[in-house]
């Protein structure tokens, strides 16, 4: 009546002390409750309908994250940024793009929950031990009426399978990583150095001695709770691997993983959520980062629309690269006579080479970050995820 179930020192487990208080309301009959049942398929039962609404809790909040990253994307869309390898400067890309790689990932994400989620809901209850029930009992209807999908097909296997905690942790181990992967670029564009991004107070913190200090922790915790996960899934995957058939109390060691990582993933998703939601980008910093040896590359594409192959465009834009770094200028300073002096293909045109507009918005196949390209993804993952 008050909403408490109070456990006693005399209860063995969770199933005993259910059966103790159901016999405390009705009496001598609850004693029949455990009729053909075991522990083995009553806790593999409790677990799959604990991760089973679990999963719903995560999918809710991954989505929530991936919509706020879409709404970014369709605000900031006009705004240029360098894009990196290596951690060098690259190519020309929109900062919506960079947020849709991420979106992207964590879309990926968000499907396999869905998968997860089929595999989950499946019903072990009714294989007892593990020879299975002997009283004839209507496991479909029990599906059925626990809402499952379809029962195991093997008691023997049932009783024992963990298949299901291990896929759930691995989910979290790549979530994480997509998750640590988006901390450690905003951690690195929120640096002096760059100065791309402005973590709100809320989500950063101050030095105890260094009063300039604004320390990105929420997204250093992120990317160290990734560890933790990453613990939790080799760890239990350890478990399994030295375990015979059916059921062991090793595998109790399924549950600590388990609610550690539903627990973190829960609040992890939830901060990147605010730190996304609340952060400022500095489009002036970003577009002063561009430099024009970005657009080596599309001075060889430049030569391949003229019918040059792309090895041998290659190599001539690398040779006015070579030729400005001599001159110790830009390239687009170089004359259209010193250009001649490389390749007669160029001409007077090559001067649309050096614009960072045009750059973006030469990428319009499908994935690109050309607007056009920028909107289709928004669309794609809008209709996946939201």
């Amino acid at each position: 009546q008050e909403g408490r179930f109070d456990a006693k020192a005399s209860d063995e487990d969770i199933h005993t002390a259910n059966e103790r208080r159901l016999k405390e309301l009705i009496g001598r009959t609850a004693g029949k409750l455990h009729t053909g049942r075991s522990r083995n398929d009553q806790v593999a039962t409790d677990m799959r309908l604990w991760l089973r609404g679990s999963i719903d809790d995560l999918r809710r909040l991954l989505c929530k994250l991936i919509t706020i990253l879409l709404e970014r994307t369709e605000r900031e869309i006009d705004v240029l940024m360098p894009g990196y390898t290596h951690l060098q400067r690259a190519q020309v890309v929109r900062w919506s793009h960079w947020l849709l790689s991420h979106a992207s990932n964590l879309s990926c994400d968000f499907a396999k929950l869905k998968t997860l989620y089929s595999t989950v809901n499946v019903l072990p209850l009714g294989s007892g031990a593990i020879a299975g029930n002997p009283f004839g009992v209507d496991r479909k209807w029990l599906a059925q009426e626990l809402g499952f999908q379809d029962v195991t097909v093997n008691s023997m296997a049932s009783t024992g399978d963990r298949d299901f905690v291990a896929d759930f942790l691995y989910w979290g181990t790549l979530t994480m990583i997509h998750l640590s992967k988006l901390s450690e670029d905003l951690i690195v564009f929120s640096t002096k150095e760059f100065a791309f991004v402005e973590l709100s107070d809320a989500y950063s913190t101050g030095s105890s001695l260094m009063p300039q200090k604004k320390n990105p922790d929420s997204l250093e915790l992120i990317r160290g709770k990734t560890g933790t996960i990453f613990g939790n899934c080799t760890g239990f995957l350890c478990s399994l691997k030295g375990l015979p058939s059916t059921y062991n109390k090793d595998l109790q060691e399924d549950k600590q993983a388990m609610f550690s990582t539903y627990d973190t993933l829960s609040a992890v998703l939830q901060i990147a959520d605010g730190v996304v939601s609340t952060l400022k980008i500095n489009p002036a910093k970003m577009k002063s980062a561009l430099s024009e040896d970005m657009l080596a590359t599309d001075l060889a594409y430049y030569l391949v629309r003229k019918g040059v192959p792309f090895r041998d465009a290659h190599d001539l834009a690398g040779q006015i690269v070579a030729k400005s770094e001599k001159l110790n200028c830009p390239m687009s300073d170089l004359t259209l006579e010193q250009m001649h002096e490389i390749s007669s293909f160029f001409d007077a045109d090559v001067r649309s080479v050096w614009d960072y507009e045009n750059s973006a918005e030469q990428y319009r196949s499908a994935g690109g970050t050309s607007k056009a390209a920028v909107l289709a993804q928004i669309e794609k993952l809008k209709s996946d995820v939201i």
